[in-house]
């Protein structure tokens, strides 16, 4: 396949697996996969201009923490809450202490269980307080913090679909692109989100490189975790990921701001 074409193809893949963007989807293969979780930093990218968008819009309105709200709504609503899903899942399918096709089980249950439901009460809580925080800053360095976070969560992705990770099921999204992440791709998208993330606390150049790279490095752990569990990554799992890594690098981003 022609690079031009694999590169379109995996672009629409991206957004459509990333987003709810009517796109038209292309070939679908784990070479175009690939492509599409290598490009799914600048999904975040784009989402995280949304999100902003939305926060910058509303805060001379309303009350910060109502902007941030709305804010981490609208973002849900643009991925569809597909990611929130798949962090209540995946936590608890690891609080349930089971593991391979038993963990899994529990992950296809529509039902949310109460590890689920204290992880996705946490995760909206620090992603709204920590938007309310970004709110009082400079606008331009407001702009950049989101969406160096809303990057960094889709780079998780990334990262979760680097060759050497398996598969915990033979179907779904998690076969699709399990291991289809060279380490050049991986490499060229962590350095574009730290280099943006200098700009994104004032004054701190350093702050949100090092935000980003530490909260890669928890799920990277995570990860590895996760692969001992249930014996590989599922759709479920990559949604997890984005959900923590993208509040990690919020976190990291207001600290002792």
């Amino acid at each position: 396949m022609p690079a031009e074409s694999r590169l379109g193809d995996g672009a629409r893949l991206a957004l459509t697996t990333l987003t709810i963007a009517p796109v038209r989807a292309g070939r679908v293969d784990r070479a175009t996969a690939g492509t599409a979780m290598a490009l799914a930093p600048a999904v975040g990218a784009l989402l995280g201009v949304l999100t902003a968008g939305v926060l910058l819009l509303l805060d001379p309105l309303t009350a910060p923490l109502v902007a941030a709200g709305v804010a981490v709504a609208v973002c849900a609503l643009l991925t569809r809450g597909l990611h929130l899903d798949g962090l209540a899942d995946t936590v608890d399918a690891l609080g349930s202490y089971r593991r391979g096709p038993a963990a899994l089980e529990i992950m296809r249950k529509p039902d949310v269980g109460p590890f689920g439901v204290v992880a996705l009460v946490l995760v909206l809580l620090v992603q709204a307080a920590a938007l309310a925080e970004l709110a009082g800053r400079d606008r331009a360095a407001t702009l950049v913090a989101v969406v160096t976070a809303t990057a960094a969560g889709r780079l998780g992705v990334t990262l979760a679909c680097r060759r050497g990770v398996p598969a915990a099921r033979p179907e779904g999204l998690g076969a699709l692109v399990a291991g289809t992440v060279g380490p050049l791709a991986l490499a060229v998208g962590t350095g574009a989100v730290a280099l943006l993330a200098v700009a994104a606390v004032p004054g701190r150049a350093w702050q949100g490189p090092l935000a980003v790279l530490a909260a890669l490095a928890v799920s990277a752990g995570l990860l590895r975790h996760v692969v001992r569990r249930l014996g590989g990554i599922t759709g479920d799992v990559l949604g997890a990921t984005v959900e923590l890594v993208t509040t990690l690098v919020y976190l990291g981003l207001v600290l002792s701001g």
